[in-house]
């Protein structure tokens, strides 16, 4: 059994550590309020940006834009905004992000570039192989619409030289105080141009046949308007061309918003856990120490007794 002294020692040192954990889950709790009510205010217009935008270029047909291209164009290699935090002890928030990139084998290191914001999460991606295109980390701080538009412009500028294929969004997705989902979102190309858009030709087709139906006049009508084929004016190049930047900004901004209130909410949760840890071992340590006294104590007046027994 360790001495009264090394058990004391060793209380003291994690009643420390509780102190340190429950100012720091304190602390982001505190974040996580004004994080938390960002992403919720936030949320519903990302959302229906996405859908929108889905919306829009599924009733487009088979538009040749260079934010549209096919993702067997380029050369085949992807672009990942990687987006976790600048510090530790948030439980696995870090990994969890990174396993989306490891565990993929599309995601490989020898066919990624990672567009970095998080220093935390680039240590781990640089220990697996992974190359750091660019590090906009100062920008999980506190972030800003034009920090969004900073990293949307650098890589879209690589995405129109044909240097990457396709581009995603990693980060956690903020659903509760302890629920964060990490998430792998494809921004271009959009899938919808390729697997759901069909030509005017075909549209009309189809809404011809809907209204030989048997369906309610109604019915028939909703349906109808949900195939209206999508008009730009003045065309789809000026168009697109203003939509697709502000949607990717839109949507990388949406994410990091997230990503703040994921990281504030895992860090209060960790440190909660933590704080509730080192209770537990105080406890165990006291008893020990009590134990380790109350022998002590039995020792010394066992050796009491002993030698007065001997003197008499």
């Amino acid at each position: 059994m360790a001495s009264m002294r090394d058990i004391q020692r060793r209380k003291q040192s994690i009643e420390s550590t509780e102190q340190i954990t429950k100012a720091m889950k304190l602390v982001a709790t505190v974040r996580l309020q004004k994080a938390r009510a960002a992403a919720e205010k936030s949320k519903p217009y990302f959302e229906y940006l996405y859908k929108t935008v889905n919306s829009i270029l599924s009733r487009s047909g088979n538009i040749e834009h260079r934010y549209l291209k096919s993702s067997d164009e380029g050369n085949g290699r992807n672009a990942v905004i990687v987006i976790t935090a600048n510090r530790g002890l948030a439980g696995g928030y870090n990994n969890n992000v990174v396993k989306l990139l490891t565990k993929d084998e599309n995601f490989s290191p020898d066919k990624t570039d990672i567009f970095l914001i998080g220093k935390k999460g680039g240590d781990i991606l640089l220990r697996n192989g992974y190359s750091i295109k660019e590090d906009y980390s100062d920008a999980v701080n506190d972030p800003i619409y034009r920090d969004a538009m900073e990293i949307c412009e650098d890589v879209l500028t690589g995405y129109e030289n044909g240097d990457y294929s396709e581009i995603y969004v990693a980060y956690t997705k903020f659903k509760n105080t302890v629920v964060h989902i990490p998430e792998m979102l494809k921004l271009l190309p959009v899938d919808t141009v390729d697997k759901q858009s069909k030509s005017k030709e075909d549209i009309n087709n189809k809404a011809g046949e809907i209204s030989k139906d048997n369906n309610s006049d109604s019915d028939a009508q909703n349906k109808i308007d949900n195939l209206t084929f999508m008009s730009y004016e003045p065309n789809e190049e000026v168009v697109l061309d203003s939509i697709i930047p502000k949607y990717m900004t839109g949507l990388i901004y949406g994410a990091l918003v997230e990503a703040v209130a994921s990281e504030n909410g895992a860090r209060m949760s960790a440190m909660d856990s933590a704080t509730s840890n080192a209770e537990e071992m105080i406890e165990e340590l006291a008893l020990l120490y009590n134990r380790a006294r109350q022998g002590s104590i039995t020792q010394e007046l066992t050796e009491i007794i002993a030698g007065a027994e001997a003197l008499n």
